[in-house]
């Protein structure tokens, strides 16, 4: 073990012990998060506008509740990662939602009175650490719980489910890995991207590289090792500013302590071109890249927690990817703590737990202007520095449905007021 990754270890462990004997609430932790579960709501909350800094019981700006799903009625006890899905022979949108014993599908078409269709159980055990992709009309799922592997969903699957809710069965379920953090898809190539795996597998905790080109007969086609434990990534096949790299397949990895970038188009030899940290490091957990491919927003999940910041994210320029730099950084408006954000146009979707969603417009971040422009918090108790409420945000359905998952309370579609 680096004496890096042991001073991590007992920066995490330290925060565990001071969260365990602070709280009485139900504390878990896996490679980065500490959930924390408190008691759900038990009931639906009905669509609210949102007006006067409210939309029901649950503070906004600028966007309006259509739904909202407990996880009473989703019979689970917590709520991770969401993933969205367009039917195309259809235009019927669907919310694939992850939680601790299963993955539940819902049609969202109307979206004021979704429909939970079923769900599929996990393939080994409970975890709160399940994570979903979409690619070619399948679902792909990955969870921490021991020898889960990847299980593979035909979609098309919920076009004509009869007496819904069903439960749904496995088309496939890849084992070349057993348990994993995190899975993610570059559409373009048709790879899948398993990360968070366990750190003394063949690839260290680094990433499985998986040919899901024909979705139910998945193919082992190598991984990436030398950087040791990837926690999340974005896997692209690159369109940006580096000529040297147009066309090329670029896997961006937060790898705990520092953002690699690598070339992953040769799969049996992926070549890491260069890596960046930054000052004031906890956990590098997750980032995007902004459309044009030339900054990198990236946060880092235990920073406020340990320095007192407001949520921060860090904006890397990557015009020169064998060069990168620190552009700039955001600090929030609250003390929450950072988890996954995505970039929508010139909107960043940052899901911020305990803060709900905030949406930041990023038009002129190469001038380092950035500002919130609206929110919605799913979870109205505190804006504390502590892992509870909004896990992830889906916000890419052409409807302007936007689809969050939050970890005490369940399932969540907001839209953008009139």
């Amino acid at each position: 073990m680096t004496t890096l990754k042991f001073e991590l270890m007992m920066k995490v462990n330290k925060l565990l012990v001071s969260i365990i004997i602070l709280c009485t609430y139900s504390c878990v932790s896996s490679s980065d998060d500490v959930i924390q579960i408190d008691n759900p709501d038990p009931t639906n909350a009905s669509p609210a506008s949102c007006e006067n800094g409210f939309a029901g019981a649950y503070p906004c700006k600028g966007y309006d509740l259509q739904a909202q799903i407990p996880l009473s009625i989703l019979e689970a006890i917590s709520a991770s990662d969401i993933w969205g899905w367009t039917d195309s022979a259809t235009n019927k949108e669907y919310a694939i939602l992850a939680l601790d014993n299963a993955t539940v599908f819902i049609d969202i078409s109307n979206p004021k009175n979704p429909v939970i269709l079923g769900k599929l159980a996990t393939a080994t055990g409970s975890s709160r650490w399940r994570d979903v992709k979409v690619f070619n009309n399948h679902a792909f799922i990955v969870s921490e719980a021991a020898g889960h592997g990847m299980q593979i969903f035909d979609l098309t699957k919920l076009r004509n489910v009869a007496n819904p809710p069903q439960q749904f069965n496995t088309d496939t379920n890849f084992t070349g890995f057993g348990n994993a953090h995190n899975v993610v898809i570059n559409e373009a190539s048709g790879f899948a991207y398993a990360v968070g795996t366990a750190r003394n597998d063949i690839y260290n905790g680094g990433a499985h590289f998986v040919d899901i080109s024909s979705p139910q007969a998945p193919v082992a086609s190598g991984g990436f090792a030398s950087e040791g434990y990837t926690h999340d990534a974005q896997v692209i096949t690159y369109q940006g500013p580096d000529t040297r790299y147009v066309g090329k397949e670029i896997f961006l990895g937060s790898n705990e302590s520092r953002l690699v970038i690598v070339d992953v188009t040769n799969k049996m030899s992926p070549e890491l071109i260069s890596s960046i940290t930054y000052s004031n490091r906890e956990y590098t957990h997750q980032g995007w890249f902004t459309e044009d491919q030339r900054y990198f927003l990236l946060g880092d999940e235990l920073d406020e927690v340990e320095f007192g910041f407001k949520s921060r994210t860090l904006i890397f320029d990557l015009s020169d990817l064998e060069n990168p730099s620190l552009h700039d950084q955001y600090l929030g408006t609250t003390n929450a703590i950072d988890h996954n954000g995505y970039v929508k146009g010139n909107e960043f979707f940052l899901a911020n737990y305990t803060a709900g969603i905030r949406v930041l417009d990023i038009s002129d971040i190469a001038n380092k202007n950035i500002s919130e422009t609206g929110f919605f918090d799913t979870y109205p108790q505190n804006n504390n520095a502590n892992f509870r409420g909004v896990w992830s945000v889906y916000p890419y359905f052409s409807s302007g449905n936007i689809i969050i998952s939050d970890i005490n309370n369940g399932f969540f579609i907001i839209r953008k007021s009139n």
